[in-house]
Formats: C-alpha cells, sequence, structure tokens
C-alpha cells in the first residue's frame, strides 16, 4: 500500500469570504429554492429588525428583469462612517466582514432576528455582484461589490469591493436599498418565486401589525404590485388560517405578556381558535423568524396550556379523581395556534435559525402561558368546559386506538403480517438507498413489480383512491387496512409516535397516473403523509414520480427509434427529433405500460424524472391543505375560480 506523506503543506486556509462560497449549505441550509429564498429572508430581517425596534414602518422586495432583487425599508441607514479600528466604512465592514454588526448588544436593537452578523455578508459572498446604497445625514451613499479580483490575495473572491462607498447625491430620507443578483454558479435555480415571498410578507404582517410591506414583481411586461398591512396582527392571521375550518368558538384565545429570567428578556404573543379538524397545528417564531423545528418557545407553551386546562379540569369537576387524565395533545387536537415570542439574545440551533435553544424561552413561556390561560379560563368557563371535554374525548379515543394497534402487532406476531402478499419487499436492508413506491391501481403494480430493481425497490400496488384524510376521525384513519399496510411497511409511525430512526427507506414515492384521477390520488396520499407523518416531508423522503403522457417512435432499419415525452411541449420538441413519419403512443395510465417501459420512464434512476415533495412555508402548507382537502367549501370554491384554467 502507498505510504502518502500528510505534513503542513497540505493545509488551507480559506480567506475573507471563500468558506461562504466553498460550504453554502452551512449558513442558508441548502443551494435549491429554499436556500436562494434565504438570500432575501437575511436582507429582509435587517430591515423588519430595523422597523420592530422603532426605526421605520416600511419595507420593499421588488423582483428586477434581471432575475436580481431590490430590498428596500425606511430605517435608519447602515453606518457609513470609517470604523476606527478597520479604517473602512461600516457598509464595507457589514457585506464583507462576517460577524459583524450592531446586534451583539442590546443597545442599538432590543430584539433582532439577524444575530450572527453574517446574513449580509453571506448574501454577498453567494451573488455575482451586490450594490447597497444608503441614505444617511441628508446624502446618498452608494457601494458595490463583485466576484472580483482581489488585490490583496491576487485571485478572484466572493464580496469583493469594486467601489469605494461613494457619495452620489443628497436626500431628506433615511434607510437602506440592497440589490443583487445570486450567483447561478452557486444555485440550481436563480428563479424567485413570487408566492413563496407573498407568503412569508403576509406572515410579516400579520405578526406586526400597523406596519406596511409592499411586494413588486417586474419580471414581466406588466408591473405586479401587492401591498401588506394588518390592523388586528395575529386575530386576521388566525382568521387568515382557519378560513377553511369551522371553528367551535368565535372568539380566538389571545393574550400577551413580559418576562424575566436572568438577563434575558421576553415578549410573549399568543392567538389560538379550536375547530372540529383531528389535527393541531401551530406557527411559531422568534423575532419574526418562522421556527419551522419548533423549539423551546413552543415546548413552554403547550406545557404551561396542558397545566392550566388539567388543573381547572380538576377544579370544574369534569376531571374527576377515578378518571384518566387527558395529555397535552389530546388537549390541542383541531388546534390551531400562533406562538411569538421576541426575545433578547436568542440561542438558534444552526445558522438557518429554524429551532430555538434557549432553556430560559421555555421557563418564560410555560409560566406566561400557564397564568394567562388560568385567567382566560376563570372568564370563560363555558368554552373551557367544552375544550376540557374534548381533551377528555380524545384522550378515550386515543385509548381505544392503542388497543387496535396492540391488536395488529399480535397478528403480526403471529406470522399475519398485513404485508403478507400486498407489497413485493426488497432483498437489501440497507435504509440509505432503499425506495418504497406507491403504484396506482393493481394493473401497473403488477408491471412495477417485474419493473423494479429488486435490490432496493419495493412496490405497494394502491386499489384506487385512499379515503381523504383531512375529513377523516382520527380512529377512522387509524382503522383503514390500505394505510395500515403502508404504516406497517414504512416503519415510523404516526404522529406522536413517529420516529426517524425507524424508517426503512429513504425515499418514500408516489407513482400515479398522469391525469385527473391521478392527480387525486397523489393528493390524498400526500394529504396523509402531510397530517400522519410530516417528518418524512420535512426531511425530504418523499417523492412523485413523473410518468410520460406519449411515447414517439418509428422503426429504421429494423430498429425502433424513440423518445418519451412528459408534457405537450415535449411532444413537438420529440415530433422533431425523431423526425417524418414519427408515430405517437398517448399513455392513458402507467397499467398501459409493459415492465420494460415502466423500468425506462419511471423507476430507472439513471433516466426517470422525480419531484421531491416539500413545505417550503409552513403557514401556507397548512393553509391550502385545509383549503383544497377540508369540509368548508366555500373558500376552495373561491381559491378555484380564481386559479383553475377551465
Amino acid at each position: 500500500m502507498q505510504n502518502e506523506e500528510y505534513d503542513v503543506t497540505d493545509l488551507t486556509s480559506l480567506e475573507k469570504l471563500e468558506p461562504v462560497k466553498v460550504r453554502p449549505g452551512m449558513y442558508i441550509g441548502s443551494t435549491g429554492t429554499k436556500g436562494l429564498h434565504h438570500c432575501i429572508w437575511e436582507i429582509l430581517d435587517n430591515a423588519i429588525d430595523e422597523i420592530t425596534n422603532g426605526y421605520g414602518d416600511k419595507a420593499t422586495i421588488i423582483l428586477n428583469k434581471d432575475k436580481s432583487v431590490t430590498v428596500i425599508d425606511n430605517g435608519r441607514g447602515i453606518p457609513t462612517g470609517i470604523h476606527p479600528v478597520k479604517k473602512i466604512s461600516g457598509v464595507e465592514m457589514v457585506y464583507t466582514e462576517l460577524h459583524t454588526g450592531g446586534k451583539f448588544n442590546n443597545k442599538n436593537y432590543k430584539t433582532s432576528g439577524g444575530l450572527h452578523g453574517v446574513g449580509a455578508a453571506v448574501v454577498n459572498a453567494l451573488s455575482k455582484w451586490l450594490e447597497v446604497e444608503v441614505h444617511q445625514h441628508g446624502k446618498i451613499y452608494k457601494q458595490r461589490f463583485e466576484y472580483a479580483y482581489d488585490k490583496e490575495l491576487k485571485r478572484d473572491m466572493p464580496g469583493t469591493p469594486v467601489t469605494e462607498l461613494m457619495e452620489v447625491g443628497k436626500t431628506d430620507k433615511t434607510g437602506t436599498m440592497v440589490t443583487f443578483l445570486p450567483d447561478k454558479d452557486v444555485f440550481s435555480t436563480t428563479e424567485f418565486k413570487f408566492d413563496v415571498i407573498d407568503e412569508r410578507l403576509q406572515e410579516l404582517a400579520f405578526q406586526n401589525k400597523g406596519v406596511r410591506l409592499e411586494l413588486i414583481d417586474d419580471r414581466k411586461d406588466e408591473e405586479v404590485r401587492k401591498e401588506y398591512y394588518s390592523e388586528r396582527g395575529l386575530l386576521d392571521f388566525i382568521a387568515y388560517l382557519n378560513e377553511s375550518k369551522t371553528p367551535i368558538h368565535t372568539e380566538p384565545i389571545l393574550f400577551e405578556g413580559f418576562r424575566n429570567v436572568g438577563n434575558l428578556e421576553m415578549y410573549g404573543e399568543v392567538c389560538l381558535q379550536f375547530t372540529d379538524s383531528t389535527t393541531e397545528y401551530i406557527a411559531s417564531y422568534v423575532n419574526n423568524i418562522p421556527t419551522t423545528e419548533a423549539g423551546t418557545h413552543e415546548s413552554g407553551f403547550k406545557t404551561g396550556m396542558t397545566r392550566a386546562f388539567k388543573e381547572w379540569g380538576r377544579k370544574l369537576g369534569i376531571i374527576k379523581e377515578k378518571d384518566k387524565e387527558f395529555e397535552g395533545d389530546d388537549l390541542r387536537e383541531g388546534m390551531t395556534a400562533i406562538v411569538r415570542i421576541k426575545i433578547t439574545n436568542p440561542v438558534f440551533e444552526g445558522q438557518t435559525k429554524t429551532k430555538l435553544g434557549n432553556n430560559e424561552a421555555y421557563t418564560m413561556m410555560n409560566d406566561l402561558s400557564y397564568t394567562k390561560f388560568c385567567e382566560w379560563i376563570e372568564d370563560h368557563k363555558d368554552i373551557a368546559s367544552m375544550i376540557i371535554n374534548n381533551a377528555m374525548a380524545a384522550a378515550l379515543r386515543k385509548e381505544k386506538i392503542k388497543k387496535i394497534n396492540d391488536a395488529e402487532k399480535k397478528k403480526i406476531g403471529k406470522g399475519t403480517s398485513p404485508l403478507a402478499g400486498k407489497v413485493a419487499v426488497c432483498t437489501l436492508k440497507d435504509k440509505t438507498v432503499n425506495e418504497f413506491i406507491v403504484v396506482e391501481g393493481d394493473s401497473a403494480g403488477g408491471s412495477a413489480k417485474q419493473a423494479r430493481d429488486r435490490r432496493f425497490q419495493t412496490i405497494m400496488p394502491s386499489k384506487g383512491k385512499i379515503m381523504n384524510t383531512e375529513k377523516q376521525k382520527l380512529e377512522n384513519v387509524i382503522a383503514s387496512e390500505e394505510l395500515k399496510i403502508f404504516n406497517t411497511a414504512i416503519g415510523t409511525g404516526t404522529l406522536d409516535n413517529y420516529k426517524e430512526e425507524d424508517l426503512k427507506y429513504d425515499k418514500i414515492i408516489i407513482m400515479s397516473d398522469a391525469d385527473v384521477d391521478g392527480y387525486h390520488i397523489r393528493t390524498l396520499w400526500m394529504t396523509y403523509i402531510y397530517r400522519y407523518m410530516r417528518p418524512l416531508i420535512q426531511n425530504g423522503h418523499l417523492y412523485i414520480a413523473q410518468p410520460p403522457l406519449y411515447k414517439v417512435y418509428k422503426t429504421v432499419k429494423g430498429k425502433d427509434k424513440c423518445v418519451y415525452a412528459y408534457s405537450d411541449n415535449e411532444l413537438e420538441k420529440a415530433r422533431k427529433e425523431i423526425g417524418k413519419n414519427a408515430l405517437i403512443q398517448r399513455f392513458k395510465g402507467l397499467g398501459e405500460m409493459n415492465p420494460e417501459q415502466l423500468w425506462e420512464t419511471t423507476l430507472n434512476p439513471e433516466t426517470r424524472t422525480l419531484y421531491q415533495v416539500s413545505i417550503e412555508d409552513a403557514a401556507k402548507a397548512e393553509k391550502m391543505v385545509s383549503l383544497l382537502m377540508g369540509d368548508v367549501v366555500e373558500p376552495r370554491k373561491k381559491y378555484l375560480y380564481k386559479y383553475a384554467e377551465f
């Protein structure tokens, strides 16, 4: 074996903003569409921090024709003076040096979303170019940064200043305008999505009542302009989230308050409403940042709430001594809640700030929730009694479901597994590569079993349409035979019993026909997984297979020449590629393909097209699932008339 030397000459050091360019995922989470939009959030967070700390009242995002984006605020503006030690302007410091900013103490910002001092510099590092314009002290200042030659390091570097901070005019305004063009060599896509930004601005307006936000899309011939403003704040937010649900009490529960632990100060605000749904949804935020992975503030809220309702359940005589008490998840069944806090010195897990880690936040939110819920219950005993009775009923249902599950486990123990003869299981035991494929129909399922690579692909034929789990009670969902088969095969469990470590497959793939029925089947499965196994989506395991619509072919000198088309646009390209006398076969469903075609087009990892299902915006996902799959008809009808192409 060759023995290679490893010494100090093999060590390299990344300079200035190079670490961000080399490992962007460490700073923005990913280089896909989520990471791309995270760049906007980093700049927008700085604007919102100015506004929420009392400096300014408006922020604007402009999507430009050249694929760049502009973020404008009317705050104080980034400091333009020359730093006494660094000998460069404050603007250049903020955009070229990591861990630089005014948020490391509480002098300028009581609370802030951006607190590591890396956001602006990270965006600069991941842009082809970035321009900053500052309005301050009656003057307009401007500076430009590019991926360009660095005289000091003698090589091209990201985020290099190509101009000094220049005074370019006079003004009577204050604020900052940042324009940047994402680097297409970094991101898999540089196309900003209007809908993603729209939802984020809507949430921010709900969280910051009285603040005006604006989104302008200049990318098409006709400008699109939308404004966001909320007078009632979280009350408007809860109405928005519950538009497609049926509340069981008219007035939402709303409370706020301040708490202190040591040197930490916290302002907490909660708004919640119970509906006739069987699932809970909590949208939580820290300093306006959505904490999609929850954290200590959300845990504290849950604990304080459960403690208050249990205590009052006994006081009101609803919970007797002989009764088994309900648990927190029983109490929260059907609840939609918004939990937001503003806190000094928050500790997030990771730069992308999706989970809060401060233990003090748990203590403060637990105390605030317990106190405020007790006060509310004392004034609303009738509604509180209804909520407590519902929790007791949910606990009984859960006990019944546990007995059903235990009976199923006994069957499996006796060798009567629900998978027997219904799922074609792969031979490998490597959960990092194995795929579980749900195929629409017995016919296509049979072809898929023949076509698959049986080493790593498991096939489950799905008999028609599963139930719409958004409209079903929990016990009906648990009793579904087809869902039992799916759950047993996947291995994770559902709801609060979900365990990622028990997942047997890396990819869960839904494979349905490319028609209206196929799309409905796909939607039913996604609704079930979203409600009962959401981490499958959050952790990137759920995919949609894309079968072809057409086969374009002809025989030349005894050999078939063919191209598969996945859309009408691709059909025209395929016809040109095959040439004259091309024959076209329209696939009406997966069952029309023979095993060889199914492998080549839809199962072979080398040639297939898969769409990964993700949750870009948690609040939007919750609203859309409720709107499209729930019981309330009118909001769905309005949505269809607005967006469907009849």
